[in-house]
């Protein structure tokens, strides 16, 4: 191994034989998939000892480090409270980027409307049960159990209740043909051993011997490895990283946008796992390392960017009173780039004829424009927001 290995259990393989079940296939697919593959036993990682080179070691803290200065600023830069707006699109930019990792992608807008129930787009409704999936691990950040999991994947696959939350009861694999899994990049253990092999990850993530970021990228690998839903597994593990970065406090507030440094290069990501698959931590600790400092420094300027369209709105409606709806509507702007006049009554709590009136003013003074083109259940939007969003997820596919 190479100075910056860090040495985990490689999986070891067993030989099994396949039948195809596919009802679609053909003959000739049948006697290429027919035949003997070899399926993985996962070992345990519940006391696995770490040693981090020196490399290693000075790469996670330079990440951790900078995490946590991204947190401050983005919890100060705004002077919001409880920082909701902020941390609501700063966990849709990262779910969107987690998303777009597994080929699913939405632009802002779309991904806006559905959360308001107003897109038919599938892929902003996946998009926003992925944010949901985050705000369950967040959520469930202090106490990360095997319902915590379980719990995760039931709010990502809301709408596949046969799934959602559950184990799965027959063999995956990743990559290769639908049909059997013989020329799959990667095949899951055995089902039964799912519920023991989470358990033994379970206890991994309760141990408080290792640096944080350390913590999530092995967690994140070893759940990818252990592959126990039928689908969804990526999302919920990019969606456990956050929870050991929430857990330990060095991301407390914001959301580090770290699956938007993974999908800058994500052929890197899955050779690391790989590499972790074949005894090597030291790749994937290096990839979320790499991530999280993008994640820091990018989230800094897309703080900056949103503040300054927060900043131009507030200026906009100069000479309305400081206590007016209108004023207090531009902050839910960030969070919500995409409103209508219910969505303002309940975040307000306004009758529905003075949320109307702000947005009225919102228009008049060019913060919102009506892009619906409808008579009645009218959407408005914040250009400028969803501009710096969409500019920022360009950026990445540009990467």
């Amino acid at each position: 191994m190479v100075s910056d290995s860090v040495a985990v259990p490689a999986l070891t393989y067993t030989e099994h034989d396949w039948v195809v079940e596919h009802p679609e296939a053909s003959r000739t697919v049948r006697q290429r998939e027919n035949g003997p593959y070899r399926r993985p036993t996962v070992s345990s990682i519940a006391e696995l000892a770490l040693a981090l080179p020196g490399s290693v070691a000075a790469s996670v803290d330079e990440s951790t480090q900078e995490l946590s200065r991204f947190d401050v600023y983005a919890t100060t830069r705004l002077g919001i409270g409880e920082l909701a707006p902020m941390a609501a699109i700063l966990l849709r930019t990262e779910s969107a980027s987690s998303s777009h990792i597994e080929q699913i992608t939405a632009g802002a807008r779309q991904i806006a409307l559905a959360e308001l129930g107003e897109s038919t787009a599938e892929n902003a409704a996946l998009v926003v049960r992925n944010t949901h999936a985050m705000e369950a691990a967040l959520r469930l950040a202090d106490d990360l159990d095997e319902a915590a999991i379980l719990q995760m994947h039931a709010e990502l696959l809301a709408d596949e209740p046969d799934w959602a939350g559950r184990y799965r009861d027959s063999l995956v694999w990743v990559g290769g043909s639908k049909y059997g899994p013989r020329s799959a990049s990667h095949v899951g253990p055995s089902h039964e051993e799912i519920p023991s092999l989470i358990g033994d990850l379970v206890t991994f993530l309760r141990r408080t011997d290792l640096p944080p970021l350390v913590q999530a990228a092995v967690a994140h690998a070893q759940l990818e490895t252990i592959h126990p839903f039928a689908d969804g597994n990526g999302r919920t593990g990019r969606a456990l990283v956050h929870a050991v970065l929430r857990h330990s406090g060095i991301v407390a507030r914001a959301t580090a946008p770290v699956s938007a440094g993974l999908l800058r290069d994500t052929e890197s990501y899955f050779d690391a796992l790989t590499q972790y698959r074949a005894g090597d931590a030291g790749p994937i600790i290096e990839t979320f390392a790499a991530a999280s400092r993008f994640a820091a420094r990018s989230g800094l300027q897309l703080v900056d960017d949103l503040h300054e369209q927060v900043v131009a709105s507030s200026a906009a409606l100069d000479g309305i009173r400081s206590d007016a709806a209108a004023h207090r509507a531009v902050p839910l702007l960030v969070g919500q780039p995409v409103l209508t006049v219910r969505f303002l009554q309940d975040a307000l709590q306004l009758p529905e004829r003075a949320a109307f009136r702000a947005i009225e003013t919102l228009v008049e003074r060019g913060v919102l424009e009506d892009r619906s083109g409808r008579a009645r259940g009218r959407v408005y939007q914040h250009p400028g927001i969803l501009a710096v969003l969409d500019d920022y997820a360009a950026g990445l596919r540009r990467s």
